[in-house]
């Protein structure tokens, strides 16, 4: 078992862990306890009732916070013709066609989003099982399929990011930074909560979100009341 640090033992004492906290004070909690020495990212984790093996009971979209993570997303365009050009107007950091699926299938990662046009995915489509476990595989479910891959590119690069539940029925999103005001914060953490709800599958019976808890890079986590977060977007 590993030991916790006096920084980390010290964090703990400064909230109960049982406590499900109301959001704008588990935000300024979080705020207080992220005393790295450098700017720590804020996670959002939310337990669902959901059974991930059943195809429909998948969760899986895109949204764009309102103020990004605090990260630099590098964005990889995958295409061919004007659309190349498209892409690097748009800001993207890297673009090509199927000589960027060779350098993927030989090892090169330099990437944290791959937006692909429809004419393309022939190709592409061979990166399924490299993109695919990390969450990057092109699709159209996710927008980063698409003939507009300018608008697609800036989106990504504005903050747009996809959320997705995991094998234990969990969704794990970064949603900013310690350095963030907390109603920045406050406003990422709703936007996604609220889409989160909105993409909740028909076939799933009785309670959907079953527990929320956010936390720093080096920090613990706190837990949120998940039906007074629920009842605050649904408000909006």
């Amino acid at each position: 078992m590993s030991k916790k640090s006096k920084r980390f033992k010290a964090l703990l004492e400064k909230f109960d862990k049982q406590k499900r906290y109301e959001l704008p004070e588990a935000v300024a909690l979080i705020k207080e306890c992220a005393n790295a020495k450098f700017d720590e990212s804020v996670e959002f984790h939310a337990r669902l009732g959901v059974d991930p093996r059943h195809a429909d009971q998948q969760v899986r979209s895109t949204i764009v916070l309102p103020h990004g993570t605090g990260h630099s997303r590098k964005v990889l365009v995958i295409a061919v013709g004007e659309k190349v050009k498209e892409a690097q107007d748009a800001g993207a950091d890297f673009v090509g066609g199927e000589e960027k699926v060779a350098e993927i299938e030989g090892g090169w990662m330099d990437f944290d989003a791959v937006i692909a046009t429809p004419d393309v995915m022939k190709v592409v489509g061979r990166l399924g099982k490299v993109l695919g476990p990390r969450g990057m595989m092109p699709s159209a479910k996710t927008n980063t399929v698409t003939f507009d891959v300018a608008n697609a590119v800036k989106e990504i690069k504005a903050g747009r990011v996809e959320f997705r539940v995991d094998k234990a029925g969990i969704i794990h999103n970064a949603v900013g930074r310690a350095s963030f005001t907390a109603e920045q914060l406050l406003e990422n953490i709703r936007t996604l909560t609220k889409a989160i709800v909105k993409a909740r599958p028909a076939a799933v019976k009785g309670t959907y979100i079953k527990g929320i808890t956010i936390s720093s890079t080096m920090g613990a986590g706190i837990k949120i009341d998940e039906a007074l977060a629920q009842k605050e977007t649904a408000g909006e």
